[in-house]
């Protein structure tokens, strides 16, 4: 038999968490702004990643009404609620559509909204705020950050010209380290029991915040908002169980990522093959920071046998010739350079680089890639291969460097403090 307290645990342990994250296609600020690429991961991958990695519900759900949409969220490994057009207007709330999915998961018990647009959002959050509901008995827990913003009264017009300070004294400004400052939404989530839901609000009864650092906090609204968000979720984000190092080592296809596949005849029936200059300069950059390049190429074409011997004269580029399968002569290479996965970067193009682009610490593919190596690939380019690619991807590899590199030096500070 049970006593009170295991038996009060056993009920609370069977209750259902739903994950849901809303994504409509017809949003008013981005056009199609839950898939857009945002530092080649699209902007729901990023908290469906970090929602699957905290084990923490019973099923996670993207609700949207858009195919697009549903098949980048089953890809990325949610499960998909198709809302229906009553609830996808421009005027529909969240909580209308959270009302429908409940309805139609009646097995439901606990929903935690996760907002797309919060893109630094970590697992250990989503633990820590669940387990208030579900271990300390809340039914409502919604996410804040702390800000510092003096904040002062709107006048209209009519009103007069005087304003007043709505959270200060004029005559004692506060510094900001002698001022906590303010806990305020930071919309990375809201968690509601479904009785709240039922009932017609999203936080209500015993209700408490999850206050959230800073660094990862921020609600993309606009074009405006991308550049920061690209910049804060290299440095801030959650990039898996297995998080990237310091890339030591890109391997580059040739074939269909420095060029283009087109092999041009001059009049004289000499084939041709062009490779971009901005390609070429994003190898130097990488080479110039210490990371190795080699090119990799697996044809018998005598033409491209050629250009690789041209590439490695301009680049210093070593290039090697790899058989089917790749991944067996890539990881015997790693193992004569003392490499492991997570230091390695793959660029490629074809299924034969499937298992590649999945192992490698950054994988990357062109924009027009085969859809087997896109879905193994963990960047998608903006741009095309033999037009910018290579250094689309070189880029994002001396970011991510540069932002490790931070990430260590804070860690050893940190530890000397």
């Amino acid at each position: 038999s049970l006593n009170c307290a295991s038996f009060l645990e056993y009920t609370v342990k069977e209750r259902h968490v739903a994950g849901v994250i809303l994504a409509r296609g017809g949003s008013n600020g981005i056009p199609l702004q839950n898939i857009k690429l945002l530092a080649g991961v699209p902007l729901i991958g990023w908290v469906i990643r970090a929602a699957i990695d905290s084990d923490v519900f019973d099923s996670l759900w993207v609700s949207t009404d858009h195919d697009e949409i549903e098949r980048v969220a089953k890809k990325w490994g949610a499960k998909v609620h198709r809302r229906s057009a009553e609830v996808s207007k421009d005027t529909t709330s969240s909580l209308e559509t959270i009302q429908e999915f409940c309805r139609m998961n009646p097995e439901v018990d606990i929903i935690c909204n996760i907002q797309a647009t919060s893109p630094c959002l970590h697992p250990h959050h989503l633990i820590q705020a669940v387990e208030m509901v579900t271990k300390q008995g809340y039914d409502s827990v919604f996410s804040v950050d702390r800000r510092h913003h003096f904040r002062w009264q709107e006048v209209t017009k009519g009103e007069g010209p005087d304003t007043k300070a709505l959270n200060l004294n004029p005559a004692k400004r506060p510094r900001r380290q002698d001022w906590p400052g303010e806990l305020c939404e930071n919309k990375s989530f809201y968690i509601a029991t479904k009785k709240l839901i039922d009932e017609g609000v999203l936080q209500g009864g015993k209700m408490a915040y999850f206050e959230m650092p800073a660094e990862y906090s921020i609600d993309i609204d606009n074009d405006i908002d991308w550049p920061v968000a690209e910049q804060k979720v290299l440095r801030f984000g959650y990039f898996g169980k297995d998080k990237p190092e310091l890339v030591r080592l890109l391997l580059c296809n040739v074939l269909g990522c420095l060029t283009d596949g087109q092999i041009s005849l001059s009049a004289n029936g000499d084939e041709r093959v062009s490779v971009n200059s901005r390609d070429l300069d994003g190898i130097t950059m990488l080479q110039r920071k210490g990371t190795e390049v080699i090119l990799l190429t697996s044809s018998e074409n005598p033409t491209l046998g050629r250009l690789t011997d041209k590439l490695s004269q301009k680049t210093g580029c070593v290039v090697m010739s790899l058989n089917e399968p790749k991944q067996v002569e890539v990881e015997k290479l790693m193992k004569e350079k003392k490499l492991e996965w997570k230091e390695v970067a793959y660029i490629g193009n074809d299924a034969t680089d499937v298992d590649c682009l999945s192992l490698a610490g950054l994988s990357a593919v062109p924009l027009d890639t085969s859809a087997m190596a896109l879905i193994a690939a963990k960047y998608r380019c903006q741009s095309t291969a033999g037009h910018g690619a290579v250094r689309e991807f070189c880029e994002h590899i001396l970011h991510t460097n540069s932002f490790q590199n931070t990430r260590n030096s804070d860690k050893k500070y940190k530890s000397t403090d």
